[in-house]
């Protein structure tokens, strides 16, 4: 009998030990589904230009190279959508002008704002850098730190929605403004998962208006018409409700059965000595 026991007991931790690996295989497809993947924009076509404000970013997916010609010492504008559990890293190429027109060096600077246009810190990246007199190019990068679904009102945390990007040159000879350069500017993420999920989640992602029209049916007939906000088509796609917190959730659960099983089995003692009759 205590052979059975000993058996029955080894097969059942075996069972259990197999969940867990059983589980991550089930949940590896939906894991794979999860991680965001780079998509070409809506039109086909990759954006050929940027704005020259907040207002007049240009929208460009995640995944697509932009690119836009300019005049040295522009401000250069971009706009991005990014979700709850993404890290976006910014990474941008200035081609500059031919050398034997600049003056001498030229710094640049790339800077991120969200939603609310606050500007948000690079976890790291080389945000500014500065090009010789004879470099033809300079790049910049920088990474954000991890979108999160929910934050406190006075934290300065990244929240869904719109991402602007700037670019500008900030120091360089007189003589160097006006001279033609080109950039290029792509945006990628990385799905960090359920490490950066938090409790809690915003009702609507920031998404600001970037223009104002008119409202096509006036009907007050004095012709000012009411102003309509005109938001940006760029919406975060959503993680939906999947999360790899549920796998690790799930084997934490199966590691405290196989403790709770362990612990009882070395509590509950060899059962009646042989020695005492029963009843007794």
């Amino acid at each position: 009998m205590r052979i059975r026991r000993v058996l029955s007991t080894a097969a059942l931790l075996a069972g259990v030990a197999a969940a867990p690996a059983l589980l991550v295989a089930a949940a590896s497809p939906a894991l794979a589904d999860a991680s965001p993947s780079a998509s070409p924009s809506g039109d086909g076509s990759a954006p050929t230009e940027a704005g020259t404000s907040f207002r007049t970013a240009t929208e460009i997916e995640q995944g697509v190279q932009a690119t836009a010609g300019a005049s040295t010492g522009d401000y250069l504008y971009w706009q991005f959508a990014a979700d709850a559990g993404q890290r976006p890293t910014v990474k941008a190429t200035v081609k500059l002008p031919e050398a034997s027109k600049r003056s001498g060096t030229e710094t640049w600077q790339i800077d991120v704002y969200d939603g609310l246009r606050r500007r948000q810190a690079c976890q790291y990246g080389a945000q500014t850098r500065t090009a010789g007199a004879d470099a033809s190019s300079v790049e910049l990068s920088c990474t954000l730190r991890t979108v999160r679904a929910w934050s406190e009102p006075w934290a300065d945390d990244p929240l869904p929605g719109t991402y602007y990007v700037r670019l500008t040159a900030t120091a360089l000879g007189a003589t160097d403004l006006g001279l033609p350069m080109s950039t290029e500017l792509q945006v990628d993420s990385k799905d960090i998962g359920g490490s950066a999920a938090v409790d809690g989640s915003l009702a609507k992602p920031l998404v600001p208006g970037i223009a104002v029209k008119s409202a096509s049916d006036d009907t007050s007939g004095d012709g000012s018409g009411s102003k309509t906000a005109v938001l940006s088509s760029l919406r975060p796609d959503g993680s939906g409700w999947w999360s790899d917190r549920w796998v690790w959730t799930a084997i934490g659960g199966v590691l405290a059965a196989l403790a709770g099983i362990w612990g009882y089995s070395l509590t509950r003692g060899r059962g009646r000595p042989s020695r005492i009759p029963p009843g007794a």
